[in-house]
C-alpha cells in the first residue's frame, strides 16, 4: 500500500509539472492558444483539489482507526 500511494504521488506530480509547462508555452504562444491557455489554468487549479477531495472521501470511508469501540 505504501508503495502505491508513493507512485500514485509521483504521477500527480508529474501531471502537475506538465500542466505548469503546458501554462508557460500556452501563454507564450499568444492569443490564438487562449482557449487552451484557460483550460491549463483551471486544470492545474482543480487537479489539486480533486486529489485532496479523493483522498479525503477515501479516510472518511475508510476509516482511520481512531473510533472507540465499545
Amino acid at each position: 500500500m505504501k508503495n502505491t500511494k508513493r507512485i500514485l504521488a509521483l504521477i500527480g506530480v508529474a501531471l502537475l509539472i506538465l500542466l505548469y509547462l503546458s501554462t508557460l508555452v500556452f501563454a507564450l504562444l499568444g492569443k490564438e492558444f487562449l482557449n487552451c491557455l484557460m483550460a491549463a489554468v483551471a486544470t492545474t487549479i482543480l487537479l489539486p483539489v480533486l486529489i485532496w477531495v479523493y483522498g479525503l472521501v477515501y479516510r472518511l470511508l475508510k476509516g482511520d482507526g481512531a473510533e472507540e469501540k465499545d
